[in-house]
């Protein structure tokens, strides 16, 4: 069955009296070369088990079940149950968990349904509306992956794979790059898509290493730093951070300065290795 075929699509659909939602930003891939492309740009091959966030009509589905072991695909529109049950039919390595993926303990997920591998990547195709909110929950939880490559609005895949220090970064390009190694891998334009959205998508993958890539000794501070500092993005640092750290502004300028940080400097201007040394200098004075 070719799933990217829009009379199988909506044949598919209407045998099994299937609507799309916008209230759940469905909007399923119609180009064939997306989805191979997802699939092995994301770590999926022999030996590997991937995690796939929202199936659709199961396109993405099936590619990522041709290259891995075993796929584990969370849904949370169970209209779609007795379409995926057509268009999965031929593979037997797909198993469909129905539920919200932001109220699944996804480690536990792993411990229950695939404990046995040691590869693990997690792969989709992210309704744009709960872009940040899941990218964030699979960083902050720290569950057993290796990446996660998914296609997002491409504001959003330029935001989180922005360089810090540049114009485009904001508090959660910050995160990304602190619980991971963030890159750019292509542009899908808007064509691709039934129904059609307003805005193009982009395909990144974050690299998540064994260790972190940066060491701070308080985490949730330097997460406060970060939120305080992008809070006002063009704007100068000093104030923001004074007011959300409780510290005097005097008190605050020195330990900027001894940071090698200006005390004119706008958070677009700071690098992670900026964040980090603040964070530390602040951590010590308490």
């Amino acid at each position: 069955m070719e799933l990217t075929n829009i009379g199988t699509i909506k044949d598919v659909m209407s045998r099994n009296g299937f609507t799309f939602s916008k209230a759940l930003g469905q909007n399923f891939l119609i180009n064939p070369s997306v989805c191979p492309r997802i699939a092995e740009m994301g770590g999926c091959k022999s030996g590997t088990a991937a995690i796939e966030i929202g199936t659709g009509v199961g396109v993405l589905t099936k590619e990522l079940a041709e290259r891995c072991d075993k796929v584990i695909a969370v849904e949370i529109d169970e209209r779609l149950k007795p379409v995926l049950a057509e268009t999965l039919a031929d593979h037997d390595n797909i198993e469909i968990v129905f539920g919200d993926i932001l109220k699944t303990d996804l480690s536990a997920l792993i411990k229950e349904k695939i404990p046995e591998y040691d590869e693990i990547v997690v792969c989709a195709n992210l309704p744009y509306y709960i872009t940040s909110p899941v990218i964030m929950k699979l960083l902050e939880e720290r569950p057993p992956i290796r990446s996660i490559t998914v296609m997002v609005q491409k504001e959003a895949a330029d935001r989180l794979c922005a360089e810090m220090g540049t114009r485009e970064c904001g508090a959660v390009t910050a995160a990304v790059n602190y619980y991971s190694k963030p890159q750019m891998l292509f542009r899908v334009n808007r064509g691709s898509f039934m129904p059609a959205p307003n805005v193009d998508s982009a395909v990144i993958r974050l690299d998540i290493p064994e260790q972190p890539r940066y060491n701070v000794s308080d985490e949730k501070l330097f997460f406060r730093i970060v939120r305080a500092s992008f809070a006002q993005r063009r704007k100068q640092i000093l104030n923001p951070l004074s007011s959300a750290l409780g510290i005097p502004k005097q008190e605050l300028a020195v330990m900027l300065v001894k940071c090698g940080i200006k005390q004119t400097a706008r958070p677009e201007e700071l690098k992670m290795e900026d964040l980090v040394a603040l964070c530390e200098a602040i951590a010590g004075k308490k």
